[in-house]
């Protein structure tokens, strides 16, 4: 097993999904931990520097260590990228919005601390997808997040069949995301795919003041006008028959 009492800690820290001031979401402490340190892992360097600005005014930007993680970044960097926690330098790890790992590539910084021996340290924040699935009056004992849907017509509906049948089998909670410009088609396609008696909740905009959170059959959504054109949002199927 690796010692890691001489190694730094790797921080995951969450970020606000939307334009809200970050310590009104996030939990104060963030600040201390933002303050004390100089390195981060980080999405993209311009909304970074934006975040530990608006945590930390008075914080020396030229002090600041930030690594790109994205599709960017090649497997040899990711490599490098710990080597400041290797030498005891403790750093933080952000993406553009939400908690660092969900439906993010931090996982593959986490996944590299865990075998080099370093102190992972998740700190509490904002997930969409966590806040949906507890809105949703779903089943929260059972579910799973499956991600982007395909972005071929008839996959997309194959695969939305699918989900729907292991929803219906299982009882589990089927949770995916889309690109928030083709989020129109996708629910127009949701709703002529699935069976009416179908069980779909749509949460948009999470944590926004725009905030919108519904689930509903989908017959009743056939009766719905709904605009979620370049509204981040997360889609959730269930068939349990006591729902909504």
């Amino acid at each position: 097993m690796n010692n890691n009492e001489d190694k730094g800690i790797i921080y995951l820290i969450p970020t606000p999904l939307g334009v809200n001031s970050p310590l009104e979401i996030l939990p104060f402490y963030i600040r201390k931990i933002i303050e004390e340190n100089d390195y981060f892992i980080v999405e993209n360097e311009k909304e970074a520097r934006r975040f530990i600005k608006r945590i930390d005014p008075n914080k020396n930007q030229e002090s600041l260590h930030l690594f790109p993680l994205n599709k960017f970044t090649s497997q040899i960097e990711i490599e490098e990228y710990l080597e400041p926690c290797k030498k005891g330098i403790s750093m933080g790890l952000f993406s553009d919005a939400g908690c660092p790992g969900i439906a993010d590539p931090g996982a593959a910084i986490i996944r590299l601390a865990h075998i080099n021996g370093i102190t992972v340290k998740p700190m509490v924040g904002p997930s969409s997808i966590v806040l949906a699935m507890m809105g949703s009056g779903m089943n929260g004992q059972n579910f799973a997040f499956n991600g982007y849907l395909p972005i071929d017509k008839s996959k997309r509906k194959k695969t939305i069949k699918q989900f729907e049948s292991k929803a219906l089998k299982s009882g589990q909670s089927q949770i995916f995301i889309e690109t928030p410009y083709r989020n129109n088609q996708l629910f127009e396609d949701l709703v002529k795919t699935l069976q009416p008696e179908t069980k779909l909740c749509v949460a948009c905009d999470m944590t926004f003041d725009t905030e919108y959170i519904k689930t509903r059959s989908v017959l009743q959504w056939k009766k719905t006008k709904l605009s979620l054109d370049k509204r981040p949002a997360i889609y959730i199927i269930d068939c349990e028959t006591s729902a909504v």
